[in-house]
């Protein structure tokens, strides 16, 4: 069974070593990093600080497909030269055209790092966190015209520990992605997947994160809310605590919820020098927050 790989980052290198686990043949990769910079600039960053997927693919001789998008006649030439089964589909921003969608023999999958059909839309490792959840996932579904909507093919579940940021939600749903994809692939040529319907009443979506969201509301959120809100968002934006003028970047792995009394959003404690704020959220629940940094206007001191 032929498969292309196309997607970006760790959930990338991670499907390529599950399709080496389930000894499919790996027809080629197609890079995300292909959309992002010219051939050039491309060129320069693949010599002098190689990707893990991109040392994955060099290491097994595997096939980079040059191309400047899924939906490209280039790459159309590409899959029907390379007479692929399945196409596999880990993080990618660009909506496929159902002419693309269809070209592969068996199907075009995609994986989604969250328990679809909840957290359809970017951001899922993020989302899942700031609202509370105790544990995410990953599905791979049949890939439609409507995002995340298609028929599922196969998920798993993670757990998300209480001190867990969106990195370590990350790595937790890459691997486990991994292990799915090898079985998942072990039984498309072996045998037969019957696809589950998503179903829509239990769908949710989340668009991308706006601007204001990035500082913390002590007024409209408790203070288990905020401790989320401040895990969720690390690797990927900073987060902020606003005091009149001045901004500080909070630590989200030493945010903590105390069993202090505060009024909502009055600062118990503010120790800059230290990096310490003692702050009330919405539920009079104090949060202690260390390792802070002050934020003026274009840098971090």
């Amino acid at each position: 069974m032929k498969v292309v790989i196309i997607g970006k980052g760790e959930m990338l290198a991670n499907l390529i070593r599950g399709a080496m686990l389930a000894d499919v043949d790996i027809a080629g990769v197609f890079r995300y990093d292909r959309l992002l910079y010219s051939p050039l600039r491309l060129w320069i960053n693949d010599f002098f600080r190689s990707s893990p997927e991109l040392t994955l693919m060099k290491k097994h001789k595997i096939y980079d497909i040059k191309c400047r998008s899924v939906n490209s006649e280039d790459f159309k030439r590409e899959i029907l030269k390379l007479n692929v089964d399945v196409m596999l589909v880990g993080t990618w921003r660009e909506k496929f055209k159902p002419e693309i969608i269809n070209l592969p023999v068996i199907g075009t999958i995609n994986v989604h790092p969250s328990l679809l059909p909840k957290y359809r839309g970017p951001n899922p490792y993020l989302q899942a966190i700031w609202h509370g959840e105790k544990k995410s996932g990953v599905t791979f579904h049949l890939m439609s015209e409507r995002f995340d909507a298609g028929p599922i093919l196969a998920q798993g579940e993670v757990e998300i520990l209480d001190g867990d940021t969106s990195k370590e939600l990350k790595n937790k749903t890459v691997f486990r992605a991994r292990l799915i994809c090898a079985e998942l692939l072990h039984k498309l040529k072996t045998g037969f997947i019957v696809p589950i319907q998503q179903d829509e009443s239990r769908a949710t979506y989340y668009s991308n994160i706006k601007p204001e969201e990035m500082t913390l509301d002590f007024t409209n959120e408790t203070a288990e809310e905020i401790h989320s809100h401040a895990r969720a968002f690390h690797p990927f934006m900073p987060v902020y605590i606003q005091d009149k003028s001045k901004f500080y970047v909070v630590n989200p792995y030493r945010v903590y919820v105390t069993d202090k009394f505060a009024p909502c959003g009055e600062f118990l404690e503010k120790n800059i020098r230290r990096g310490i704020v003692e702050v009330g959220a919405k539920d009079n629940k104090a949060l202690r927050f260390e390792g802070l940094k002050v934020y003026k206007r274009f840098r971090i001191f």
